[in-house]
């Protein structure tokens, strides 16, 4: 089965995290999971790159983070959307309309 390039997909790993924190709060792990099984195991995420995510999303107030302490006892970060995260979100998703309609123009199959 052929992966996605994390070069090609770069650009858009902030709206693949936003997305799944549009629902509700969640932490790292879930979402990498998360990203995995809606990609049919096309996109796996780095773990560095999933939390450098997370860094820029907090520092530019697109996210906020949270302790909680998961069943097993331990405590874990968790992820949760800001009203200007989703409104990062839309444009990014905008954003993408935009790219994917000028990019197919240059797709021959």
């Amino acid at each position: 089965m052929q992966e996605i390039s994390s070069d090609v997909i770069r650009g858009y790993n902030d709206t693949i995290i936003l997305f799944f924190l549009r629902k509700e709060p969640s932490y790292g792990y879930e979402i990498s999971k998360n990203i995995k099984a809606v990609s049919d195991d096309k996109y796996l995420i780095k773990e560095t790159t999933l939390y450098s995510a997370f860094t820029r999303l907090e520092k530019n107030g697109y996210i906020t983070s949270f302790s909680k302490e998961a069943d097993n006892g331990k405590k874990r970060t968790y992820y949760r959307i800001t009203d200007s995260g989703l409104k990062y979100y839309q444009e990014k998703c905008e954003e993408w309309q935009l790219t994917k309609d000028v990019i197919e123009r240059f797709i021959d199959l």
